[in-house]
């Protein structure tokens, strides 16, 4: 319940714009070996697609581990961002890496965060990562909603904001993450 509450309020802090806040948006944004551009952005909708999915689904791409196919997809859903992203919302402050291994406990219990790739973003994209590879209690959700209500239909979004994971999980080791990116990419076409 504490974790939900604080991501709540995390998320409710907001960031200054979409992408990297904090540093030169001309610098791209760094994860292990990958490079992709940082910004600026209109929209989430438009960042998500230009700076995240496409470039890394590219690189997924020519290191052999995202087929045609999962490229293809990749690219439609792309193009209906927009229109799949949900309601507009301002720029959420996010933790950016957000995964159970990402989430210590004090002696007392306490929940803490570390590692983060702290970005403005969807706040949606914080929770869909912590259900990608665990899942949060229905207790974290429940104190998180109560905190700071979702938009209508955001469980139908949980696969699209992991789609950007599965891709960059697909470039760096490749093995069944590409498959995965596309499945996910198929539920939104």
């Amino acid at each position: 319940e504490t974790l939900g509450r604080g991501l709540a309020q995390l998320h409710a802090a907001g960031a200054p714009r979409f992408g990297a806040f904090g540093a030169d948006p001309a610098e791209p944004l760094r994860i292990g070996p990958l490079e992709l551009p940082n910004g600026p952005a209109a929209s989430w909708a438009e960042l998500y697609a230009e700076h995240r999915l496409l470039p890394t689904a590219g690189i997924a791409a020519d290191r052999g581990a995202l087929d045609a196919t999962g490229v293809a997809a990749v690219e439609r859903v792309c193009h209906r961002l927009p229109e799949l992203a949900g309601p507009a919302e301002p720029p959420a402050r996010l933790h950016g890496d957000l995964w159970s291994g990402n989430v210590l406990a004090d002696r007392a219990g306490r929940p803490h965060l570390i590692d983060p790739a702290a970005h403005g973003g969807h706040r949606e994209v914080d929770l869909a990562m912590l259900r990608l590879f665990g899942s949060p209690s229905d207790r974290l959700l429940a104190a998180y909603e109560e905190a700071n209500p979702l938009a209508p239909g955001h469980a139908d979004r949980i696969a699209l904001w992991q789609l950007f994971p599965l891709l960059v999980h697909a470039a760096l080791f490749g093995g069944h993450y590409g498959a995965s990116a596309t499945a996910a990419a198929r539920q939104y076409l």
